[in-house]
């Protein structure tokens, strides 16, 4: 194997998976910017936190999430315990919370239980730019209530978090997919309608038509697009009580002055979503549009996992991938991110010994430092100091560590002065 061959070799195998990728410096920053602001107006509009396990057992998912959809048959990470358990890597949150919600008997306490929760997620998916097989997600539910306000809710917040994040000019498509009672005659009559495209459908989608229908609506090859157009309106299949919730919808979505459309083909990809579904989109100058969030009712996912009754429930979620690559995203700052004021050098053993100390007094006054504590040489030290761009130096040698004393350097001017340990925070705090 020649040297080349092995390096290639090398680096493959000390690779990132497929799909998958390390998050650090500004990107880190960006997306716990852009959680902090969302966590910001979440906790505004009343919703709280909650953090589920990243593996849940495999049939929370796919009673859930359903056969027939893409993110089961082809996408679902999956494994097999020591001891036996069949448990899958979460490819959405809404499952897992749900079984939280159930579990944790959350029943009992006042309803609705508003939540939002944040983190990886998982989908053997094809990779592109803004979308990974590991990627985030932040999301915002309400279980417990089937009035329309909580569906209105859930849309604002998330529409409020991506205004908030710089976004512009968005639009609410919406749908309303039924409920038990109205589905059934709907599901019928757009399996006939699909029946009579048959030939024209692609082999993906008539293998869609024999497990789950409504997933023709998803769909986006152009063949199908262009079928969808005269596909059976859902609107005219509602029931009574399901035309007047959404009706309720759109009339709180008005006195906002949010901006929707009514998207007859939305559907969503999930098989426990009912009545209101939701996307965000953002129009582009060339006239398509990226969804960069998305949700809706499910009323029926409760008793899908294990409930013996059935529990509504809203949600909506954001990808925060993509968001953070928008050329309008603001580059929210972190609130614990702080630019280094001062550079700590420490020179000679007994300097060194104490410089823990210095450091956590300065800590104690607030001051972000930037540090080599791993070098020796004032020559050294200083170099990094004056590449890194820090207003000011502190020096501690072992005069400085025997007299408990620090000289501090204004780096622009290259004044300097001798400050005593006990008043250090009280002195840098007051430098500009």
């Amino acid at each position: 194997m020649n040297k080349e061959t092995e390096k290639k070799k090398v680096s493959q195998e000390l690779s990132s998976p497929k799909g998958m990728r390390d998050i650090s410096g500004d990107e880190y920053y960006k997306m716990q910017g852009l959680f902090e602001k969302a966590q910001e107006v979440a906790v505004y509009y009343g919703f709280t936190p909650i953090e589920t396990p990243i593996l849940e057992h495999e049939e929370t998912f796919t009673s859930a999430v359903g056969v027939g959809t893409d993110i089961v048959d082809k996408e679902m990470y999956t494994l097999k315990t020591k001891g036996g358990d069949h448990l899958a890597m979460r490819p959405e949150h809404t499952a897992g919370l749900m079984r939280a919600y159930i579990t944790g008997g959350m029943q009992a306490l006042p309803q609705p239980v508003l939540m939002y929760h944040s983190g990886p997620v998982f989908r053997h998916d094809k990779p592109q730019k803004g979308r990974y097989r590991q990627f985030y997600q932040f999301d915002v539910d309400a279980l417990g209530s089937e009035k329309s306000i909580v569906d209105a809710l859930v849309i604002k917040t998330i529409y409020t978090i991506l205004e908030e994040a710089g976004a512009k000019d968005l639009i609410v498509t919406i749908n309303s997919i039924g409920d038990k009672d109205s589905r059934p005659a709907y599901l019928k009559e757009l399996t006939n309608y699909y029946k009579k495209h048959l030939k024209d459908l692609p082999e993906i989608d008539q293998e869609r038509l024999k497990t789950n229908p409504m997933r023709i609506l998803d769909s986006k090859d152009p063949k199908t697009i262009e079928i969808n157009a005269g596909a059976p309106d859902p609107m005219n299949y509602l029931s009574t009580s399901g035309k007047k919730h959404f009706k309720e919808v759109l009339e709180y979505l008005d006195e906002m002055g949010i901006a929707y459309q009514i998207d007859k083909t939305l559907v969503r990809g999930l098989s426990y979503y009912t009545h209101t579904v939701f996307e965000i989109i953002e129009p582009q100058e060339d006239g398509s549009m990226i969804t960069i969030a998305g949700g809706g009712r499910y009323d029926y996912l409760g008793k899908m996992i294990g409930s013996k009754k059935d529990i509504p429930a809203m949600g909506g979620s954001l990808g925060m991938d993509r968001i953070i690559e928008r050329p309008w995203f603001k580059n929210l700052a972190p609130r614990i991110m702080k630019k280094p004021k001062i550079y700590f050098i420490q020179v000679g053993f007994e300097a060194k010994l104490k410089s823990l100390n210095v450091i956590e007094i300065l800590r104690k006054a607030h001051v972000p430092i930037a540090q080599s504590l791993s070098k020796d040489s004032l020559g050294a030290q200083l170099s990094v100091a004056e590449k890194s761009g820090v207003p000011y130096v502190i020096i501690f040698g072992q005069m400085e560590a025997v007299k408990n004393c620090v000289i501090v350097r204004n780096m622009e001017t290259r004044e300097q002065e001798t400050v005593p340990l006990n008043e250090l925070g009280a002195y840098i705090k007051q430098l500009k």
